[in-house]
């Protein structure tokens, strides 16, 4: 099969023919129909060999939908010929984290030597792709899988911290999403779903912020020197009770805590290395900052019912499993309007 890897620190993805998987006990394997590109991934392609967590070559993609083909000795539940979307931070599924569905939190995972796909384990920009437990898929009953495959990221992340705000997303509130790209533009419609907030989107692009009035900002504020006071403007003076940074970078964490009101709730969801001081003095009182990762599977299921139901769409490019390379330059460059997503099969 083809698939593409990361081969060597610092080098760009190739293309590469690999041996065709097996599923073994209790594996599926599925025929790939589609598979997302990240920032993470760039991410990771942006460490040292010093700080390198994983084995190369790394085979990419831990946003992965496709077809079940075959299945190992004793898997029940799941059948040839499903579509299904595969749920990534996979963990032990058996501390306490993992009992309640929140494997993106679990407590074992490294001490096994347990990898989402893409982050570690092979991942989904293959033809093929080995999932090791019928429990990591999702169906998708009827869902296009090129465009619902980044939600099992690009969706299941940012419906993961804002879950945890809705209580402080109130008739009246505000809510600010910092960055309006793949994961960023989700948020607003998330947001636009879930609650009854102003939602304010920015962006250092003025194609973002389009796109993020597109599908359902409220207000869009360009990302530059005057977006803190403009937002302080916004909301009479009070700040947001939810700020979304989907950077993380130091210039829009830094943002994200001078907009944040009194007991607001912040998120910093973002790869960027930023983050937000907390103190008497440095933010409103009793603003709650976190750093959420990823989502669990019950969420998961949830978001891709708010995708039934037409209440969030992902704006997508797609591309060939050739043109996997070039789909990373333009999302380097941030040429990529919505998400990036590979066609393994055609």
């Amino acid at each position: 099969m083809k698939a593409v890897q990361y081969r060597e620190i610092g080098a760009a993805p190739e293309v590469v023919t690999l041996p065709d998987p097996e599923p073994g006990p209790g594996q599926v394997l599925l025929r790939v129909a589609a598979a997302g590109v990240c920032h993470s991934d760039i991410a990771l392609m942006s460490w040292s060999a010093e700080s390198f967590p994983y084995p190369l070559p790394l085979t990419l993609g831990h946003e992965g939908a496709g077809t079940v083909v075959a299945l190992g000795d004793g898997v029940r539940g799941i059948e040839e010929g499903d579509s299904v979307a595969v749920y990534g931070p996979q963990g032990c599924g058996r501390c306490v984290k993992c009992a309640q569905g929140r494997e993106n939190y679990c407590l074992r995972a490294a001490e096994l030597g347990i990898f989402p796909p893409g982050l570690g384990a092979p991942g989904a920009m293959a033809e093929y792709l080995l999932v090791d437990d019928a429990r990591f898929l999702q169906p998708l009953h009827g869902l296009d899988p090129v465009t619902t495959v980044p939600l099992t990221d690009a969706g299941l992340t940012p419906y993961h911290a804002i879950r945890r705000a809705l209580p402080k997303l109130v008739p009246g509130s505000t809510a600010v999403v910092i960055g309006a790209g793949g994961l960023g533009h989700v948020a607003i419609q998330l947001l636009r779903a879930l609650t009854p907030a102003r939602v304010v989107a920015l962006d250092v692009s003025e194609e973002k912020l389009a796109l993020a009035r597109d599908v359902g900002a409220h207000e869009v504020v360009l990302s530059d020197e005057r977006a803190a006071e403009r937002v302080r403007e916004l909301t009479g003076g009070l700040g947001a009770e939810g700020v979304f940074d989907f950077v993380g970078a130091e210039p829009t964490t830094a943002l994200a805590g001078s907009v944040a009101a009194v007991e607001a709730d912040v998120a910093i969801v973002g790869l960027g290395g930023g983050a937000v001081p907390v103190g008497i003095n440095t933010t409103a009182f009793d603003v709650a900052v976190a750093a959420p990762y990823w989502g669990s599977r019950s969420e998961l299921a949830e978001v891709l019912e708010l995708a039934r139901a037409g209440a969030v769409e992902v704006r997508v490019e797609t591309y060939s499993l050739d043109e996997a390379p070039a789909a990373y330059e333009r999302l380097h460059a941030g040429k990529v309007n919505g998400r990036a997503v590979i066609l393994p099969n055609g």
